[in-house]
């Protein structure tokens, strides 16, 4: 990529702000992922010049692509939300009807504690989550992807969206604040699929 390539940068809400370099979009990804692995291990706690140091930049850096704590805390809520409505749009168009939307709901419970703890930071920081736009989307790929599942039989036909995030949301929750071992959570979700599926599915 030549170096004065730019690429669009995203506000502290994850709307589109301003161009920046090549290279400093790099520097802002690598804050992005170096934060919400600290924040995940330590939370609240966490200090601005950890994340500098794991991302591998100088403090100054983090700051001018994020004043504040909270500006970097919304930020990795937006990217948070747009990696999940990524990963259910790829599962909708490449994977199997029947098994897409489970595979999905699945993954998202064993990343929870990670997102939910960024979730907590604003909660505490009375900051709201302002992702609209990144939630519309993924509930969006969630719709398709339980259309799709329920077309191959999968899902019971009277199983709505709303229901399916009320779930979601509330087991994430429950697998954070309940020590849940894998075989614990994969009974779990087996019970939770129990009652998603049709009453004559075997899956």
């Amino acid at each position: 990529m030549p170096k004065d390539q730019r690429v669009p940068e995203q506000d502290a809400s994850g709307t589109p702000a301003r161009t920046l370099r090549a290279d400093a979009q790099r520097n802002r990804t690598r804050i992005l992922e170096a934060a919400e692995t600290v924040f995940a291990a330590k939370g609240p706690s966490a200090s601005t010049e950890e994340i500098a140091q794991k991302a591998g930049v100088g403090i100054g850096t983090v700051f001018r692509h994020f004043p504040t704590k909270e500006s970097l805390l919304k930020a990795i809520m937006h990217a948070v939300a747009v990696r999940l409505a990524d990963e259910a749009r790829a599962l909708a168009a490449e994977g199997d009807p029947a098994t897409a939307f489970f595979a999905f709901f699945t993954r998202t419970v064993e990343q929870a504690a990670e997102q939910k703890t960024v979730v907590d930071l604003l909660a505490q920081a009375g900051i709201p989550v302002t992702v609209a736009k990144p939630v519309l989307a993924l509930r969006e790929a969630v719709e398709v992807l339980v259309g799709k599942a329920q077309q191959a039989g999968a899902v019971r036909p009277d199983v709505r969206v709303p229901e399916i995030m009320a779930l979601l949301v509330g087991v994430c929750q429950a697998s954070l604040h309940t020590p849940w071992e894998p075989d614990l959570r994969a009974r779990t979700l087996a019970i939770v699929f129990a009652g998603l599926r049709p009453a004559d599915a075997t899956g």
